[in-house]
């Protein structure tokens, strides 16, 4: 997979994860503004990211790139949005598994 495909496949997870915990925590239909911020800050690492060749997912990073505030606000979406994302989006969620498998 090329790193644009990669890139760009790494932006719309966040921003499903992000979007699926917004409506659980915040209940509207669209990003809340706190949420709205953290998809853009998210977006905007991932676009700016050199490593995006060779990582497997942020966590096992050896920079990391977030400021403080936004790891804390980006962690507790993954804690909440990761185990439901089969439920939600059970496509998606195949593919990261096939793609995580490969890397381990």
């Amino acid at each position: 997979m090329d790193t644009q495909t990669k890139r760009e496949r790494e932006k719309q997870l966040v921003s499903q994860m992000i979007a699926l915990y917004c409506k659980k925590h915040h209940g509207g239909k669209r990003l809340c503004p706190q949420c709205a911020a953290l998809d853009r800050y998210a977006r905007q690492r991932s676009d700016r990211c050199p490593f995006m060749e060779t990582k497997t997912f942020c966590s096992n990073c050896k920079v990391h790139c977030y400021r403080p505030e936004m790891r804390e606000s980006i962690r507790a979406v993954m804690v909440f949005s990761g185990p439901r994302m089969i439920f939600h989006h059970p496509l998606e969620n195949k593919k990261e598994t096939r793609r995580l498998e490969k890397t381990r």
